[in-house]
């Protein structure tokens, strides 16, 4: 989510390499001020990518989409593709940028003799009010308040050796994989489907109010605050490290070599069946035990997405300048997806065609999904015509700025 922070992100050329310390980054050096233009076009691919998963939980942000009992032959196609291309992926990649991000900054910072752990922890203060403000008051699946948290676990490290970074980075995120295993099989398997009693006491709950809603929410937050640092934060955190690690080894630069492609098409392959086959099980271990599996497969399709995309965009600003423009944007974008969501299926709907909760299937939802995005990529540059940056960047921009201000003063 860090428009700002990749501001500085550099390209690199063989003259300019440098090698020097634990914090050699392959790229020119940072007062050039020459931006990354394939960090904004994936930051725009991972915020719109996202929602497509954001989606089924507008409404409900607990259960979320109530499955059929005998699910319909598209539902069951859309959540196929969906364990290949979308489920993880999109906030695998979102990790992988943040990290990058912090590493930017954080530097930039340096570059400038400003305190730069004072300064990223005030950044990162600013985001986590601004994504515990965005769950309690508009919609509880935020990630902002968890990505705020999961930065400080990441910023211990960012003046690591390159090896150290990565053995940690691979630890946490190999630790988040057996915390969720474990958690996953303490959940009960609540007979939540379309139509059943708890689905229909949901959507009373969510539709009694917003006073109701919001202390929903504040319940969800604060649940996910619980339950965050013993399972979320060392995933997150974990990636963000491998996104400081991959930066500087120019990978948003150049992309993947050959054999490193290949190794996550196969990975993502392999465990996106096994993530299928657990998904679709009937038995409710192996069903809860896909939360696990599904992150696996995530992180090598984020690294292909990652790959595609350096290669396509090859750091000009007119190739896919839409997808940039959405990613210099991403944090309005990102809160925009929410409150447009949440109108829709909790008022609009609710309001004048509540019979659609119940026979909307998933196809209904990307479509819809599809519309916002589209939305996205057409005002997002139209937006950028008349300002150079989205209303809450300026805010959280604004914020810290002055912190920075009261800092250099003293």
């Amino acid at each position: 989510m860090n428009s700002e922070m990749d501001s500085a992100a550099h390209i690199s050329t063989p003259t300019s390499v440098t090698n020097t310390g634990p914090n050699q980054v392959n790229t020119i050096n940072e007062s050039h001020g020459n931006r990354n233009h394939n960090i904004d076009a994936l930051r725009g691919l991972a915020i719109l990518g996202i929602l497509f998963m954001n989606i089924f939980f507008m409404n409900d942000s607990f259960y979320g989409y109530a499955p059929h009992l005998i699910q319909p032959k598209m539902d069951i196609f859309i959540e196929v593709v969906s364990n290949v291309f979308l489920e993880g992926r999109f906030l695998s990649l979102l990790s992988i940028l943040f990290g990058a991000g912090l590493l930017v900054q954080f530097q930039r910072y340096e570059s400038q003799s400003l305190p730069a752990y004072p300064l990223m922890k005030k950044r990162l203060s600013w985001l986590m009010l601004i994504g515990l403000m965005h769950g309690v008051f508009i919609w509880a699946g935020d990630i902002l308040l968890t990505y705020g948290i999961s930065a400080f676990l990441a910023l211990k490290y960012i003046n690591s050796d390159l090896e150290i970074l990565k053995k940690r980075a691979t630890q946490f995120v190999a630790l988040s994989l057996i915390l969720v295993a474990l958690f996953s099989l303490t959940i009960e398997d609540d007979l939540y489907f379309r139509g059943s009693e708890l689905h229909l006491e949901q959507l009373q709950e969510w539709s009694a109010g917003y006073l109701n809603t919001v202390i929903l929410q504040l319940i969800q937050v604060g649940f996910m605050l619980i339950i965050t640092p013993f399972t979320l934060v060392w995933f997150i955190g974990g990636l963000m490290m491998w996104g400081m690690a991959l930066y500087r080894q120019g990978i948003f630069e150049h992309g993947l070599d050959r054999v490193t492609l290949l190794k996550c098409i196969t990975w993502t392959i392999i465990f996106s069946v096994i993530d299928t086959l657990l998904g679709f099980s009937s038995n409710p271990v192996p069903k809860e035990l896909s939360a696990a599996t599904v992150i696996i497969s995530a992180i090598p399709m984020a690294m292909i997405y990652i790959h595609l995309i350096v290669n396509l965009c090859k750091n000009s600003p007119h190739a896919l300048s839409r997808l940039q423009d959405v990613g210099k944007l991403a944090l309005s974008c990102y809160i925009i997806q929410s409150v447009i969501g949440v109108i829709l299926f909790r008022y609009i709907i609710q309001y004048y065609a509540p019979e659609l909760h119940l026979i909307m299937n998933r196809i209904d939802y990307v479509f819809i999904a599809g519309i916002i995005i589209g939305l996205q990529l057409v005002f997002g540059p139209l937006y950028l015509r008349f300002f150079k940056q989205g209303p809450l960047e300026a805010l959280w921009r604004n914020r810290v700025r002055h912190s920075q201000n009261k800092m250099t003063s003293q």
